[in-house]
């Protein structure tokens, strides 16, 4: 029943993304295309966070290195746009499996204030590096070009942005449904449990971080079709904490969960763009509630009561057999 409601929802979703161009105005196109972008965003930290366990704050710095790669190839060779994208993807996902490393020696908070140190440590790059980013001066960007179609408008852009979405999001289906999927959940469950299963941890742990990362920088390279200009100041410490929101409230280690997340606080944050001095305080509020009150998110505990057994099921309906135990945990490495 599950699957055909997502099944229904992703149909609906894809006719109203294909009627949306007919109908809605410039700033309309515009604001999906961004959610286009926060959903990427969201499915990539959903990698680490959900799939995985390996908390993270670090995603704002590989979005800002996906932005300025495929920014500066786009000023400077004009190719064809998912050069740029990929090559902001590849740089992204090259300090993503460096900062991996870290995963293999810390855990918990002490992972978070080191990633999280990380993203500050590259908002100053963005910020103090003039003759690359132009420094506290914002960067213009060319209008992406595709063998020479230029994207210089919001609704030109629109159908390869709703293109790339939907393609990362078939691939973190894909993803989740797969032994590697398997595997980081097997890391998510328990370390030693997983190595004890066979899964190499390390490898695990460097491969969900690159793979996240990778998505960040995809992400940047999609903001550089549609949007000409970017402030470090927007790729700092309220970008982490933003795209967090969407995964935790959505709910972590749910997919849907993550799109609905990004969706909603996408939304939010257009309608809070005036109210600068106060988005950080409500998103934090916002955190600490569901934190409290709804620690699994809107969708991960509805997941959770489709997945888990009827109380009128005998015990043995219950318990995995021996064999098929030990098939699974052969699936996981």
């Amino acid at each position: 029943m599950s699957n055909k409601i997502d099944r229904i929802l992703l149909a609906l979703m894809a006719a109203v993304l294909t009627a949306l161009p007919f109908v809605a105005s410039g700033y309309v196109i515009y604001v999906v295309n961004l959610l286009m972008v926060f959903v990427v965003l969201a499915l990539g930290l959903h990698v680490v966070i959900g799939e995985t366990g390996q908390f993270a704050l670090s995603h704002a710095a590989f979005y800002g290195v996906g932005i300025y790669t495929a920014g500066l190839i786009n000023n400077q060779w004009h190719p064809p746009f998912f050069i740029s994208i990929i090559a902001g993807g590849l740089l992204a996902a090259a300090l993503g499996y460096l900062i991996g490393a870290l995963a293999l020696r810390m855990r918990d908070i002490y992972l978070a204030l080191s990633t999280f140190a990380f993203g500050e440590a590259m908002q100053w790059v963005f910020l103090n590096w003039q003759s690359v980013t132009n420094g506290s001066n914002g960067f213009r960007i060319s209008p992406a070009t595709l063998f020479g179609y230029e994207l210089a408008t919001d609704l030109k852009a629109y159908p390869f942005v709703v293109l790339i979405a939907a393609l990362l999001l078939a691939a973190t289906i894909a993803l989740s449904r797969s032994q590697l999927g398997s595997a980081f959940r097997a890391v998510r469950e328990s370390d030693v449990a997983a190595q004890a299963m066979g899964v190499n941890i390390n490898a695990i742990k460097r491969t969900a971080f690159t793979i996240s990362a990778a998505y960040a920088g995809i992400a940047g390279g999609m903001y550089t079709t549609f949007a000409s200009f970017i402030h470090p100041e927007s790729l700092g410490f309220q970008t982490t904490i933003l795209i967090l929101t969407m995964v935790v409230v959505g709910g972590i280690g749910s997919v849907r969960g993550a799109i609905a997340g990004a969706i909603g606080f996408g939304l939010i944050s257009e309608l809070l763009r005036q109210a600068l001095s106060f988005q950080e305080i409500i998103y934090g509020f916002i955190l600490m509630g569901f934190m409290m009150f709804a620690p699994k998110g809107l969708f991960a505990g509805r997941d959770a009561r489709r997945r888990a057994p009827s109380p009128a099921a005998p015990a043995t309906a219950q318990r995995p057999a021996a064999g098929t135990a030990k098939s699974t945990q052969r699936s996981a490495v």
